[in-house]
């Protein structure tokens, strides 16, 4: 795969360039300690994912901080300790808390001196745009689960995606998804025909985290375990393409 050939990128932008694990966890781990819950991080994490996939199933067109803040109350039926409502408030408005992770900004600003960059994400306008004062990425365009009406892994992301293509005058052939999430994000870039990149930020540490383990057929074009190493990548393609 060259990816000088390339002219556009589509990110997932939580869990790829947003750190949402290390902001979800800051409230669900004080919840823990406070209802004495004896688990762990990465058991916290999973019992959250099957929860927010649950609730994005179930009420596609809620609003992010609705389906946080109903995630987490699920989250605490499961692990058998009730979240008041106060919890749930903390987490349903920690979105423009979350971190970014260290390599996100420089490597944004590194990838678009050679594509058009494009969000396609599973938040909302408001969550996003705040999350963007940490990222400093410009953006040709931010497609929002708020936008299209539901939450990946469905099609409504591509579909928006595809018009804004359209708009832009690129050929979906030359646009590549770059993505951590295989349940959200490769398994749909797979049944849509699109090139990957995946974005492995939890090689270092077993299980899936806060995404499901996908339970459909997935692939990828590419693996990079940081973002920095994916700028990089594209960066000496260009320069060889140059040559």
């Amino acid at each position: 795969m060259n990816l000088a050939e390339y002219k556009a990128l589509s990110f997932d932008c939580y869990g790829t360039l947003i750190d949402w694990e290390s902001g979800i966890l800051e409230v669900l781990r004080p919840w823990a300690e406070s209802v004495g819950l004896d688990v762990d991080d990465d058991q916290l994490l999973s019992a959250y994912a099957r929860s927010e996939m649950a609730v994005e199933r179930d009420d596609p067109t809620a609003r992010y901080p609705d389906i946080l803040a109903e995630s987490f109350r699920r989250t605490g039926q499961a692990l058998g300790r009730p979240v008041e409502g106060t919890w749930a408030t903390r987490l349903a408005n920690s979105v423009p808390d979350w971190p970014a992770f260290a390599d996100s900004a420089e490597a944004l600003s590194s990838l678009a001196q050679h594509y058009r960059l494009i969000i396609l994400s599973n938040v909302h306008r408001d969550g996003f745009a705040a999350s963007n004062r940490r990222l400093n990425g410009t953006f040709a365009a931010v497609i929002t689960a708020e936008d299209v009406g539901s939450y990946k892994p469905a099609e409504n992301h591509f579909r928006a995606l595809d018009r804004t293509l359209a708009e832009l005058g690129i050929d979906r052939g030359e646009l590549v998804h770059v993505a951590q999430s295989l349940y959200h994000d490769h398994v749909p870039a797979k049944r849509e025909g699109l090139r990957s990149v995946w974005i492995n930020r939890r090689h270092d540490r077993p299980g899936w985290g806060a995404t499901p383990e996908p339970a459909e057929e997935w692939s990828y074009d590419l693996e990079f375990t940081s973002m920095a190493d994916f700028a990089a990548a594209a960066d000496a393609a260009f320069v060889e393409e140059e040559d």
